[in-house]
């Protein structure tokens, strides 16, 4: 867990907790810096692809190769361990092939990829998306920060020309990757490591309701177009349309225009995070409570997709492959998003967990035992080197 360490002091929030570290922001920068010399002292080649995603070569770079990693950036206020865990973890376990004498026998890489929590620019998996084609450039250098910065310019700052963002040649050269991530929930039980088998499907929406701005004292309710109601209409609506459910509904970021504690806001933006088989029709629940209690207040409702992934089935040859270099993890699903989940549209892809014993992630509390991470480690040696042969 050196690399953990490493990273300890970069990108702390100190009014939220945990760590804020966004695509493009200067905490980011920091973080890239430390993976491009750690992977220069451990030997590996770097190349940056047109998206600023980060890929480090043991060897020449060639067709079929095994790829591992995950991502640096994090969700406001978030853990230590949701992205750099997977970082650290792939160095490591290239010290350790080394430290045994193995050497690869197919091409191999670790990748860092950009901004695969959407916490600045709204997207999650931002940079795998561009390197599949998942998302259009055009409409990917338009995406804003809550600043108003585009895609675009922080990426022009970072010095990755937005000109070229898309599809890199790079991904030609993928002939499977395994991610290993710390685990997003209590299902592992007494395993220090598991196996994924699936990802839920994953909708983000923003919704905006526009009022009528106006002095929190002197308006007579009869007089007052709050746009505050239907978004705490739509706040309940969502905890209602999962109970009895396994999907989930979150509203976990609400924006009032202007924001003052005496102002009957004239708009509010508020966003929801919905998983699961009937992510559709939880989406048309909670629009339909949102628009009718903006109807009754005098308001009006719009509602934007901003992203949608159906669920993901992990390539069920690795991962019994995986199972077989390691037998005795368990396998589960996921309700958390991964770069893994992009690229296994384009080539087989699995994931590895560690567990958390705390259940907590995204959010200060996360955590991991060293003793699991050390046994992370070794399982994502393990793996490689079987795969490598």
């Amino acid at each position: 867990m050196s690399g953990l360490a490493d990273l300890a002091d970069i990108g702390r929030d100190t009014r939220r907790g945990g760590y804020s570290r966004h695509g493009f922001d200067r905490a980011e920068a920091d973080m890239r810096l430390w993976f491009f010399e750690q992977s220069t002292r451990h030997g590996l080649d770097v190349y940056t692809d047109v998206n600023g995603n980060i890929w480090s070569w043991w060897g020449r770079p060639g067709p079929d190769a095994v790829v591992t990693g995950s991502h640096l950036d994090s969700v406001p206020g978030g853990g230590a361990f949701d992205g750099p865990l997977g970082v650290t973890s792939a160095l490591d376990a290239v010290d350790a092939l080394r430290a045994k004498g193995f050497q690869p026998k197919r091409p191999f890489a670790i990748v860092v990829f950009v901004e695969e929590e959407g916490g600045r620019f709204g997207v999650p998996c931002l940079g795998s998306r561009l390197l599949t084609g998942a998302i259009d450039p055009d409409r990917a250098r338009n995406l804003a920060d809550p600043n108003g910065i585009t895609l675009a310019e922080a990426a022009t700052n970072a010095g990755v020309d937005p000109a070229h963002l898309g599809p890199d040649p790079v991904l030609d050269n993928v002939g499977c990757f395994v991610e290993l991530h710390v685990e997003q929930g209590r299902l592992l039980g007494n395993h220090p490591i598991g196996v994924a088998s699936s990802i839920l499907a994953h909708g983000r929406w923003r919704f905006t309701v526009t009022g009528e701005g106006n002095h929190a004292g002197s308006t007579e309710l009869a007089d007052r177009h709050d746009p505050m109601l239907p978004a705490a209409t739509a706040v309940l609506a969502a905890r209602q349309a999962i109970v009895g459910s396994a999907s989930r509904a979150t509203i976990g970021r609400l924006v009032p225009n202007p924001g003052g504690t005496n102002v009957i806001a004239s708009s509010v933006d508020f966003w929801l995070d919905a998983r699961g088989d009937d992510t559709r029709k939880i989406l048309d629940e909670i629009t339909a409570a949102a628009r009718s209690a903006a109807d009754a207040e005098g308001c009006q409702l719009t509602v934007r997709e901003e992203s949608f992934g159906e669920a993901v089935h992990f390539d069920a040859a690795l991962r019994d492959r995986i199972q077989g270099i390691l037998p005795g993890v368990p396998v589960v699903p996921t309700g958390a998003g991964h770069d893994a989940g992009i690229l296994a549209a384009r080539v087989p892809t699995a994931m590895l967990f560690v567990r958390n014993p705390t259940g907590i992630s995204h959010a200060p509390a996360e955590h991991a035992e060293p003793s699991d991470c050390a046994a992370g480690t070794q399982a994502l040696a393990d793996v490689l080197e079987d795969l490598c042969r």
